[in-house]
């Protein structure tokens, strides 16, 4: 009798937490969907407007001015993707105005023509909101990390309409070889919520046309050695944006000149090339490069400069989309020389240098069926794999932690580089 009381015990406290997470999923996606929206919406605009009178381009100096004011007057100061995960691992409170902080730092940068992205302003965004979320719903500590988790994988969703990889992405950046399975239901149900809402909006889910290939050994060792090319790419992504940051930081301390002088030199840059490509978010690029084959050889490059002087000097914005440009335009400028469809090699950069930077291989694999389809995911899979285990532990998040050894069944426990 004690045994059937027992289980029964177990079954309705599994309901009933089954229950709560739905609730607090739906009200996390809800919330994420309308501020992701009104987020997505704001960036689309301030690109349009730029583009339409390109003398924007002149105000980025005066635009870092105003960013560092809006971080010193919220005191948010050194808040970024790397708030968001220590708030996760140790249990930390995540400051509300984090979301308006970075909400409208984000949209300036991409109206003078900061070269950044959204994605990665949305895990803070995300973040931010799901923690409030947690503390006025009462939760305890480790709930308070799902609902994190939940906010992250939301506001992501929202942006780019790829809830699975939202989802999977959001538990597994935290803590490289340990995922939070318990949070798995509360992030996906906050994910479609928040897609359904960004579709109200009139928020199309990103997706390209790329060609499918069938599976034959050649094409199997020229995508192992694209992989390859494209890892040590992520290495250099993520050494180039960490090495800019601290170097500009140390050799100019005063954020107020720092932010002027990154905005001036970025601005003398565009003129220079006669091209404004390389600055905003750049998807106009990358769409070129997956579903054309149509890249400059050098575009790359120039988007890795670019982004690390924008977020290196004070800037704000996301780090994955420009992950996403110089992996695709690296792709194609490189895949011909293989003997790889251009598309193709741009789509198996874009994912293969977005994995070796968050060292997300899971995340990576799903990404590339929501934004490519699935006819070619065994070459996404070897290609993310690859990527992955060369990597090494490098990473974009200097507080993301690698639990096990990439090499051998091993506990290493030691912080991304």
């Amino acid at each position: 009798m004690s045994f059937i009381k027992q289980e029964s015990r177990e079954i309705r406290k599994t309901i009933l937490s089954f229950l709560k997470w739905i609730l607090i999923a739906h009200l996390t996606g809800a919330a994420g969907g309308l501020v992701g929206s009104a987020f997505h919406l704001s960036v689309s605009w301030a690109t349009a407007f730029r583009t339409a009178h390109p003398w924007m381009l002149y105000l980025l100096p005066v635009a870092g001015m105003v960013i560092g004011l809006i971080y010193h007057f919220l005191h948010t100061e050194n808040k970024n993707t790397n708030t968001i995960i220590d708030s996760i691992q140790l249990g930390q409170r995540v400051p509300l105005a984090l979301t308006p902080t970075i909400f409208f730092a984000t949209v300036l940068t991409h109206l003078c023509g900061g070269s950044a992205g959204r994605e990665g302003a949305a895990l803070q965004i995300g973040g931010s909101l799901g923690n409030e979320i947690g503390m006025l719903c009462k939760l305890d500590d480790k709930d308070m990390r799902i609902a994190t988790l939940s906010g992250m994988s939301a506001v992501f969703s929202a942006l780019f309409g790829t809830p699975l990889t939202a989802t999977v992405f959001a538990l597994e950046v935290i803590s490289v070889g340990v995922i939070y399975y318990s949070a798995f239901v509360p992030c996906l149900v906050a994910s479609l919520i928040a897609l359904q809402i960004a579709s109200l909006f009139g928020i199309a889910p990103e997706h390209f046309l790329v060609q499918e290939l069938a599976l034959n050994g050649a094409d199997v060792l020229r995508t192992a050695g694209l992989a390859i090319l494209c890892t040590v790419i992520s290495i250099v992504f993520c050494l180039t944006m960490h090495g800019t940051e601290h170097f500009l930081r140390r050799k100019i301390p005063n954020d107020f000149v720092r932010v002027v002088i990154g905005g001036a030199v970025l601005v003398a840059l565009t003129l220079l090339l006669g091209t404004t490509e390389f600055n905003g978010a750049g998807m106009v690029s990358i769409k070129r490069a997956i579903e054309e084959g149509v890249t400059r050889p050098d575009a790359f490059f120039w988007k890795l400069l670019f982004t690390a002087l924008t977020l290196g000097t004070g800037y704000k914005g996301g780090e994955v989309v420009p992950c996403f440009f110089v992996g695709a335009t690296f792709g194609c400028a490189v895949g011909g020389l293989l003997g790889l469809p251009l598309g193709f090699a741009a789509a198996v950069g874009l994912v293969c240098v977005f994995c070796g930077a968050v060292n997300c291989p899971l995340a990576s694999i799903l990404l590339s069926v929501e934004l490519f389809g699935s006819g070619n995911l065994v070459y996404y899979g070897l290609a993310c794999g690859i990527a992955y285990m060369l990597s090494g532990y490098f990473g974009l998040y200097s507080s993301q932690k690698i639990m096990y050894s990439k090499l051998k069944a091993e506990f290493i426990n030691v912080h991304a580089r």
